[in-house]
């Protein structure tokens, strides 16, 4: 065993400001060694997402005491035989470690592996059970089968994905959610192409990466949606063509830019009464897709006589609708390239101890992406 610093949620739905609160525990764990199938990885850069505020705030009920952190990028340091990487590969981590042999993995739909889905609802790995160890002998629960905020890590060989070593860890680290997330849902769930009219809700990490990867698929027009000035600014400087504010006006303002709706439009918020406003954004014939987690118990009314009447489409989309070994290296490749600068988004960098003070700059909306340095 090894000596960890980790970031623990001890409870959820505490009062905020978390700075003061401090729901986040940074503490000392033990850390077992990989088994088959699996790896260490020394962390260098791990993203602060709101599917890890969800579970802080209580929206997103996870087991507890958990070790949180999903978006990460870092080095491998242990490599099980077999498992297809070396010790010195630098790997980026995905909140779904496909079984890949399943239904849905066979189907190339990695997403909706059912293993991976049974796992991370439990809280263990890929390959059952937990790796960190507390003082009192105890197991704190996995994230997402990453549990990106802690030095190191155990995961399973199907959580990553060998890349570039060129590219910095810091910027890395956002190929695991935020722009897996985004772009994804841009060029796969809603296949923006050349000429769409496309509408954005919600300007965090995941909303302006789509936003990015509609401009890169040749959208005409861009229309980005926030309640919040500076992420609107951010969004015109990175390609939409129009901004507008978020509130109960939005649907109109959407529709008078768009000549009557967009024909893909894109929620990431997570909040039901924008993706009912997205909807509404959204022509006849067009698609409207969501990518937010809500409450669970949250429900969303239509009316149903639009999706036959109008052809409408509604889908999710989860992980992006991505196959992580295909598109991670795939969306570097386009930032590298300068179709995809996803650089812009990195708002704050911060240390392990800033934790709680950084998921009160998410919940406000005062940073767009912010990444813990190990």
């Amino acid at each position: 065993m090894m000596q960890v610093r980790a970031a623990v949620l001890r409870e959820s739905g505490a009062e905020k400001p978390y700075g003061t609160s401090q729901p986040i525990d940074v503490t000392t764990l033990q850390l077992d060694p990989p088994g088959p199938g699996e790896l260490l990885v020394r962390v260098r850069a791990a993203g602060l997402c709101h599917s890890d505020l969800s579970v802080i705030n209580g929206s997103r009920p996870r087991p507890l005491p958990l070790a949180l952190g999903h978006e990460a990028a870092g080095e491998v340091l242990e490599a099980e035989q077999g498992s297809g990487f070396e010790p010195g590969d630098h790997v980026v981590l995905a909140f779904v470690p496909s079984c890949g042999e399943c239904e849905r993995c066979v189907a190339g739909r990695p997403a909706l592996c059912g293993p991976a889905a049974a796992a991370n609802t439990k809280g263990a790995l890929l390959g059952g059970g937990m790796r960190f160890t507390e003082e009192d002998g105890s197991r704190p629960y996995h994230h997402l089968g990453v549990s990106a905020f802690a030095e190191h890590i155990v995961v399973s060989s199907r959580s990553a994905v060998k890349v570039d070593p060129e590219v910095p860890f810091e910027i890395a680290a956002l190929f695991g959610c935020a722009v897996l997330t985004g772009a994804g849902a841009a060029l796969y769930s809603a296949q923006i192409r050349p000429g769409d009219s496309v509408a954005v809700f919600g300007l965090g990490g995941v909303g302006l990466a789509a936003l990015l990867a509609a401009k890169a698929a040749g959208a005409s027009t861009v229309v980005a949606v926030d309640v919040v000035e500076h992420k609107r600014k951010l969004a015109s400087e990175l390609g939409a063509t129009h901004t507008v504010e978020g509130g109960p006006d939005a649907v109109q303002r959407v529709r008078e830019l768009t000549s009557g709706g967009a024909e893909k439009v894109l929620d990431t918020t997570g909040v039901v009464h924008v993706l009912q406003q997205a909807y509404d954004a959204t022509r006849s014939g067009g698609t409207t897709v969501t990518v937010g987690l809500p409450d669970p118990e949250a429900r969303l009314t239509l009316p149903a006589l639009s999706i036959v009447a109008e052809e409408r489409t509604l889908r999710g989309s989860y992980l992006g609708s991505c196959v992580p070994r295909r598109d991670v290296p795939r969306f570097i490749q386009m930032y590298q390239s300068g179709a995809l600068p996803v650089d812009a988004l990195l708002s704050h960098r911060l240390g392990l101890d800033e934790i709680n003070a950084g998921f009160d700059r998410l919940d406000d909306g005062t940073a767009v992406r912010q990444v813990v340095l190990m």
